[in-house]
């Protein structure tokens, strides 16, 4: 039977932030006040314990009240932590510790604050490193999943995609009216290092002409950049004078080399072949050398904004699912949305695949070629590239 004991529970945001990080923290405060337990915020990642280690921070200090943050005048009490992006704990994005005494303050911090679990948010890189942390101090630990990527393994959906769906969403509508108004093409980078999930699902709400993604166009080739070309000449002869394109900046380069600007790199491979395709004179490329190609990059726009209702509720209901798993002493899980309902993994089950997959350098949770979500781009006639435009 689950313990009714007094528990102190930490809670730490790994990686880069996301909207949601927040309305987590919100609700696992709530209804541990509800229960008379502890939480501490653990700030700026696993390195909030090396803090407690060296004696720079108190352990009372990191307690969290369950009214969030003061607001003065007549707003004073208002709780404002659902709305609110980025994360209150701070974040850090970094590889794990490669010295054993950063290790072992980490661990030594997490002793001091006589934790009874500790509550991790982060994407599948941050799970890798916490849960051998976990193994070597011996942490009671509950993984939440986090990432504006949606490529954490078990779960469908983590928090703060949904935001970045909407921005991103959002953004391709506002490009479209610019390049319809001076016809031209607008090449859109969005963030999508593995896993091509973001700029598929945006495109397809956001109305993109051509999408290209790592699981279905891995790197640029001169056969993808022609087939682009004649897919964009074809939409001018249907009177469409403009065109939008969404590149993941998972797509490598010509060479398959990383490119942090492939958005730029496309924009300038399709001015090129364009004027290639019109030197031969034929009258369905004619004017394509003419159009003005652009390149925008979101970048860390992805990352803002207030979180959708989706993640609002997603981020609470993985709150209070991983407080219910600690409370019934069901520990090292990974909290998962699977089939409409929280559930959760065991980390144990999971892992093994996971570690493979970075070892591997491949992705935990890909875009499915043959899924739903590809196969509607292409019934809608958007270019995918040279695999899927057969």
């Amino acid at each position: 039977m689950p313990m009714n004991t007094k528990k102190k529970i930490g809670i730490l945001t790994s990686g880069g932030d996301c909207p949601g990080l927040n309305a987590i923290i919100r609700a696992v405060v709530k209804y541990a006040h509800l229960k008379d337990w502890d939480i501490f915020g653990i700030p700026r990642g696993t390195d909030g314990f090396i803090d407690v280690a060296q004696g720079k921070v108190e352990p009372e200090s990191l307690k969290l009240q369950p009214h969030g943050y003061d607001v003065p005048g007549v707003l004073q009490g208002l709780d404002i932590l659902q709305f609110m992006s980025g994360s209150v704990l701070g974040s850090l994005s970094r590889g794990n510790p490669a010295e054993e005494d950063v290790t072992l303050d980490i661990i030594e911090g997490y002793k001091r604050l006589e934790l009874d679990a500790l509550i991790a948010i982060g994407g599948d890189g941050s799970l890798d490193i916490i849960y051998d942390l976990a193994k070597k101090g011996g942490w009671n630990l509950v993984v939440i999943p986090k990432t504006i990527d949606n490529d954490v393994a078990f779960t469908e959906r983590s928090v703060g995609f949904d935001t970045a769906r909407n921005t991103v969403t959002q953004a391709l509508y506002d490009l479209t009216f610019t390049a319809a108004s001076h016809e031209r093409i607008m090449v859109v980078q969005v963030m999508g290092r593995d896993a091509g999930h973001l700029a598929l699902h945006s495109g397809i709400a956001g109305g993109a002409d051509c999408i290209l993604i790592p699981e279905l166009c891995p790197q640029l080739t001169p056969k993808t950049i022609e087939g682009m070309c004649k897919y964009i000449a074809k939409l001018r002869c249907d009177r469409r004078k403009f065109a939008l394109i969404v590149i993941a900046e998972g797509v490598h380069g010509l060479n398959n080399q990383k490119d942090t600007y492939i958005a730029e790199t496309l924009a300038n491979l399709i001015r090129e072949y364009s004027h290639h395709l019109c030197s031969n004179g034929s009258n369905e490329y004619q004017g394509l050398d003419e159009i003005d190609t652009r390149a925008t990059v979101l970048g860390h726009l992805q990352r803002c904004g207030v979180p959708s209702s989706f993640d609002r509720i997603l981020a609470t209901v993985f709150g209070i699912k991983a407080l219910h798993l600690i409370e019934e002493e069901r520990y090292n899980r990974l909290v998962i949305w699977q089939n409409g309902c929280v559930e959760s993994k065991s980390l144990e089950q999971i892992m093994p695949m996971i570690k493979w997959c970075h070892q591997e350098n491949s992705c935990p949770s890909p875009v499915d070629p043959e899924g739903f979500m590809v196969r509607t781009a292409s019934s809608l006639g958007i270019y995918l590239g040279e695999s899927n435009h057969d």
